[in-house]
């Protein structure tokens, strides 16, 4: 997708470098940031803040901006057949496999193990918020500047052949389970708009990537046994 973005600050743009378009293609849709905008993710981040019990912070209105602006491309991709989801995304010989938790579980840590086992076999599609095009015969998933702390990401796609959902353990486990299984984390994961057509949609391309992509719950631990593990499950033989 070619997407217009007219921003407050250059935040934005110095993020979306890697994936400049080609200045005479043209947009599928605009998105324009206001300082209404910014305020809104504002009063979003506090609301968090307290919801998590977390410590008092202050975020700048370039950062502010760019939340702002995925949201606002979020909300229109879902209309488009795409949704935007949280986890960390690694395609390994031209597969995609994502793997997805709460916050906090180690998804990333997982993710560099197989970076490690697969050396230049591997390819970080997106460490964060990657983006993904459902469709009936395959959901795909692209790369994104909103990357993660690390900014690991790369401006391709790949088929996405499993989604893996991660929880610690002390050994190494790995077993795939049903769609119905993985649905709630799913639903978790994914971004949601508030608008209610549109939620419906975001339900409706749950359903229908269920019908194309594995899902696995994997309990692991930091050793490089759990990439072992997790990729002799999970990737083709």
């Amino acid at each position: 997708m070619c997407i217009g973005i007219r921003s407050l600050y250059d935040e934005v743009q110095r993020m979306c470098g890697d994936y400049s378009a080609p200045e005479d293609r043209e947009p599928e849709f605009l998105v324009q940031i206001t300082e209404q905008d910014i305020e809104a993710e504002r009063a979003q981040s506090e609301q968090t803040r307290i919801e998590e019990g977390l410590p008092d912070y202050a975020f700048d209105d370039p950062y502010l901006e760019t939340l702002a602006v995925y949201r606002k491309i979020a909300t229109a991709c879902v209309s488009r057949g795409r949704l935007l989801m949280h986890g960390s995304v690694i395609a390994v010989d031209g597969r995609a496999y994502m793997f997805t938790a709460r916050s906090g579980m180690g998804k990333s840590t997982h993710v560099r193990l197989w970076r490690q086992l697969f050396g230049d076999r591997a390819v970080m599609i997106n460490d964060d918020k990657p983006l993904l095009k459902v469709t009936e015969e395959e959901t795909r998933i692209y790369g994104t500047p909103w990357d993660g702390k690390h900014r690991l990401s790369t401006n391709t796609s790949a088929p996405l052949q499993a989604i893996c959902i991660l929880t610690r353990a002390a050994e190494n486990t790995i077993r795939e389970i049903r769609p119905s299984e993985a649905l709630t984390m799913l639903i978790q994961q994914t971004y949601r708009p508030e608008d209610s057509t549109l939620l419906l949609n975001t339900f409706e391309l749950i359903d229908q990537m269920a019908r194309n992509v594995r899902f696995y719950l994997l309990g692991c631990n930091m050793n490089p046994e759990a990439a072992v593990v997790s990729s002799n499950a999970m990737m083709p033989h």
